[in-house]
Parts: C-alpha cells; sequence; structure tokens
C-alpha cells in the first residue's frame, strides 16, 4: 500500500511539474502578447485588411454557396473566358465593394477603438458600453452584408456554366450550387 500511495505522489509529482513548466514556458493564456494591439479585437492584418475592404472571411457564405466574389471573378478572367462586358461590370462591382467595405471597415475600427477607450478608461458604464457594443454590431453586419451583396450581384454577371467553372477553379465541391434560376 506504501509503494501505491508513493507512485501515485511520484507521479502526481511529476505531472504538476510537466504543467509548471509547460505554462512558464508556453504562456497560461492564449492572449498573452495581444494587450499591445492598436485595437485589441482585432489583429494588425484585420485592420489593414478592413481599411483595404478586404472579405476577411466575410462572405464565405456565399463563396461556399455558388456566389462567386468580383475579386475572385477578376483573378480567374482568362480561365473564365470573360467578355469584355463582363470584365467592365466585374471591375464595376469590385470597385463598389471595395469603397463599401473600405468605409464600414473604418466605421469598425472607431468603433472597436471606441470599446478599448471605454475599458482602458476603467469605471465602465454598462449602459454605454452596451450602446458601443450595439453600434460596433450593427456596423460588422453592414460590412458583412455588404461583402455578401456584390457576391449575390455577380450572379447576373456571369453565365452559369462559368459559375459552375469559378466553383471548380476555386477547388469547391460544385454539388447543390446549381444557380440556373439566377440568371
Amino acid at each position: 500500500m506504501n509503494k501505491t500511495l508513493i507512485a501515485g505522489a511520484t507521479f502526481s509529482l511529476v505531472v504538476g511539474a510537466g504543467l509548471v513548466a509547460f505554462f512558464a514556458q508556453h504562456g497560461a493564456s492564449p492572449y498573452r502578447g495581444l494587450e499591445s494591439r492598436e485595437v485589441k479585437a482585432l489583429s494588425a492584418s484585420d485592420i489593414a485588411g478592413l481599411r483595404d475592404g478586404l472579405g476577411l472571411g466575410y462572405a464565405l457564405t456565399a463563396e461556399l454557396n455558388g456566389y462567386p466574389g468580383p475579386r475572385h471573378v477578376l483573378e480567374l478572367a482568362q480561365e473564365l473566358k470573360l467578355e469584355k462586358g463582363q470584365v467592365d461590370a466585374t471591375s464595376q462591382l469590385f470597385q463598389q465593394m471595395k469603397a463599401e467595405a473600405s468605409a464600414l471597415g473604418q466605421d469598425l475600427i472607431a468603433a472597436e477603438t471606441e470599446l478599448d477607450r471605454i475599458f482602458s478608461a476603467g469605471g465602465v458604464n454598462v449602459a454605454e458600453l452596451r450602446a458601443a457594443t450595439e453600434r460596433a454590431a450593427v456596423i460588422e453586419g453592414k460590412l458583412r452584408a455588404a461583402h455578401l451583396s456584390y457576391h449575390v450581384a455577380m450572379i447576373d454577371v456571369l453565365q452559369p456554366w462559368q459559375v459552375t467553372r469559378y466553383t471548380e477553379l476555386r477547388g469547391y465541391d460544385a454539388q447543390g450550387n446549381s444557380h440556373s434560376g439566377h440568371n
């Protein structure tokens, strides 16, 4: 019985020491180091993407369900055999999307900066916090809707076979992504 007790205690000490060493080496929090970010809730690449009007995954639900994005359609113009009118229409949609998304991205950065300010000032007022959080959420919703709407608009620019080809070129499973009724 003493041998079992000693073996159990030794095992616990070894495991415990290993965990202490792991957390000392790797940090106990996955957020360690993020406190120095310009905007705590956004990485530097998120901020750059928001300023540049990039998608940042906001249109994944469209993209992965067979609704091509203007930027990627332009990148694949040759493979999709786009006609000049299609290139012009896609370029126009892309520029509009980028301008709208960039403006909303700037607004989102400002809203997240305001949330940082509320917390860094201390003595958080819950009503002020809720209002600031709702502003950020509304802006983010508008940003996502903007990206999604330009994917929908692409369906009217492309032929059904081009949508299918786009899906193939992007490496997605094309099953169930027919848009024959959308043109």
